[in-house]
């Protein structure tokens, strides 16, 4: 990949930058009611130990309270552990924290698509028959999301609000916003102040001052080598920099994705620059509602203009696309059925994914944002994964949330698409059953207390029968 002169190594990387997987929030285990195995334990035990004047006998009585009592805490606990590790628990969150010391997730994050969206750990609801999730082994990323693309339902997430560097994937929500703006065949002659403001080690598809490109060619730039050279030539032709920075940003407030703070328009890192697997989501599924979005995300490998020869024709030298379940790899083979969309990798981010792929009339779309391993293509390989597992799991498990429309239509509680309003661009209305994505933790609490009861019920019938044994 090309990379701007005197170019520092390691700003953009083709290693991810190790972290670890983070806590997730876990259901606390149910407690007993106040005195139960303990107030047993006490109540064989009359006075201190040893207290003048005890007999023998009622030494042995308070000995064999202290044992049923001791019996039947074991009895409750293990009640309580079958309780917790049994079916009526699944799709609740759970912990894989392997460094203490690693940055966790917020407490609690934007709600936006659901109640579960804003709670830290991994959410997953599977019906009976579901195929197991890739655990926390496999699924290494600090945050990730697989969603139906045509439904927006959520199968399953891992912090998808969680607030992260974005690095290239960013360029989607570019792309989005400046797309429209400029027809394909439209040509730019690109001027020394077009380039300027590049950060060092930007990755580059090797635009040329004073020559000429198509729109059709700087996209091509931007989706398939990560441009950030072609990213400053649309940004110039757009009215500057900054401008476009701002209406990527007013785009993204529309889009609902409220985790996103724009400071550049390529993905590069800048402080305070960040988004959300979530968000990042949207930004794919708003932008392949164009074609030509479709087409650029889409294209494996293509000819890219370069420099004049002496009998002045351009000469074109061939680009393939960075995307590694499109293209492939030395290691790793395309994806079956993937249409996209784009990928990203910095120091600071870490490698960062967001991809699209069909099976039958299916679409899923999957995120994938800094994974712990430090192995090669690492974000394409945990991405394979949960798409494996979400056209295996679609219709086995419940959604934990939805992707929202857009702000005019949706006010991301699902109030405004509850209405029968339908989203622009074929985004079609966000179904009514989605709309109180929460149900599904309220279930879970539920089942929390009734195994509680159970539990409790247990220990009180087994009492019963050692009075009745005396």
């Amino acid at each position: 990949m090309l990379s701007a002169t005197g170019a520092k190594r390691g700003t953009f990387s083709d290693v991810p930058t190790t972290f670890s997987a983070f806590t997730a929030s876990v259901p606390a285990r149910p407690s007993t009611s106040p005195g139960a195995p303990d107030a047993l334990e006490a109540s064989g035990t009359s006075g201190p130990a040893g207290a003048a004047g005890a007999s023998r006998t009622a030494g042995a009585t308070g000995r064999a309270a202290v044992r049923r009592g001791r019996s039947l805490r074991a009895a409750a606990a293990l009640a309580v552990s079958g309780l917790l590790t049994s079916p009526l628990l699944a799709g609740t969150a759970y912990a894989d924290q392997k460094d203490p010391k690693a940055p966790a997730p917020p407490a609690k994050m934007s709600q936006i698509g659901g109640e579960l969206m804003g709670a830290p750990g991994v959410h997953v609801q599977p019906k009976p028959g579901a195929p197991k999730l890739p655990g926390p082994d496999a699924l290494t990323a600090r945050s990730w999301i697989i969603s139906d693309a045509a439904s927006g339902k959520v199968l399953a997430a891992k912090n998808p609000h969680w607030q992260l560097a974005p690095a290239s994937t960013l360029k989607m929500l570019f792309a989005d916003t400046v797309m429209p703006k400029f027809p394909k065949n439209q040509k730019h002659t690109v001027k020394p102040a077009d380039l300027a403001g590049m950060g060092v080690g930007s990755s580059l598809v090797g635009i040329k001052e004073n020559l000429t490109y198509t729109v059709h060619d700087l996209w091509l730039g931007v989706f398939l080598r990560s441009g950030n050279d072609a990213v400053h030539t649309l940004s110039a032709m757009n009215g500057g920099t900054k401008a476009t920075v701002t209406q990527m940003q007013q785009r993204a407030k529309e889009l609902n994705a409220n985790d996103t703070h724009v400071v550049t328009p390529d993905g590069y890192d800048a402080p305070g620059q960040v988004s959300s697997a979530y968000d990042l989501s949207l930004f794919a599924r708003a932008g392949l509602q164009n074609p030509d979005f479709r087409e650029y995300c889409s294209t494996a490998s293509a000819q890219f203009p370069g420099d004049k020869g002496k009998d002045g024709k351009r000469a074109t030298f061939g680009i393939q696309n960075t995307n590694r379940l499109l293209s492939g790899d030395y290691d790793m083979k395309p994806y079956p059925g993937i249409e996209g969309v784009k990928n990203g990798s910095t120091t600071n981010a870490g490698s960062t994914f967001t991809g699209l792929a069909q099976r039958g009339d299916r679409k899923l779309l999957v995120t994938v944002m800094n994974p712990e391993k430090k192995v090669h293509n690492e974000a394409y390989r945990e991405a394979a994964k949960l798409l494996d597992w979400g056209f295996a799991a679609a219709d086995k498990v419940e959604p934990v949330g939805r992707l929202v429309g857009p702000r005019s239509e949706d006010d991301g509680t699902g109030a405004v698409a509850a209405q029968g309003k339908r989203h622009k661009g074929g985004h079609g209305s966000t179904q009514a059953a989605l709309d109180s994505t929460g149900s599904g933790g309220t279930w879970t609490a539920v089942g929390i207390t009734g195994g509680a009861v159970v539990v409790l019920g247990a220990v009180a019938l087994l009492v019963r029968r050692r009075r009745a044994a005396k």
